[in-house]
């Protein structure tokens, strides 16, 4: 990140990172698991999610390394990597601000919620490109620092993924 926001070549290469990991993690993890797993995967982004990223622009500012990863990935679903992790497309992101606007921050810009846990726990970005925890499956309790950045949290997410095999 030259110029400290996301590089959507970046992105295209974790998506890459990020479905080899995943490939591997499934073809163990029923034996480590005893169970199979779920549809993990990491969706590119189509005509379709363009059209609901521009939509969401138009809605509400949102932070532009949000936007770049947009224009890369429709949504991520993990429910396998940990306790799951989920991108929201931008769809799902619109409705969600349309129905709990952004979350107040003290210090930052507000945040959009574009992420989740299976906890129900909530990450959201801010305009400073801060990403932020819920504390608890809440948009209304605090939140906490969780990464520096969007970049810092994908890569932990592969990071993430890669200790599970």
């Amino acid at each position: 990140m030259a110029d400290g926001r996301l590089d959507a070549e970046w992105v295209r290469r974790w998506c890459e990172q990020a479905d080899e990991a995943v490939t591997e993690l499934m073809q163990v993890f029923q034996a480590r698991h005893g169970f199979p797993p779920g549809r993990n995967v990491v969706v590119l982004a189509t005509e379709e999610s363009h059209k609901a990223t521009d939509a969401l622009v138009e809605l509400t500012p949102i932070p532009a390394d949000l936007t770049t990863m947009y224009w890369v990935i429709d949504e991520v679903s993990l429910p396998d990597v940990e306790n799951g992790f989920f991108i929201h497309s931008a769809s799902t992101v619109a409705s969600d601000f349309r129905e709990y606007g952004c979350i107040q921050i003290a210090g930052e810009e507000p945040a959009l919620v574009f992420a989740s846990d299976g906890g129900g726990r909530l990450f959201a970005l801010a305009g400073s490109g801060r990403v932020w925890r819920s504390s608890t499956a809440s948009w209304f309790d605090q939140f906490d620092l969780d990464a520096a950045s969007l970049q810092e949290l994908l890569e932990g997410l592969t990071r993430r993924i890669s200790e599970q095999f």
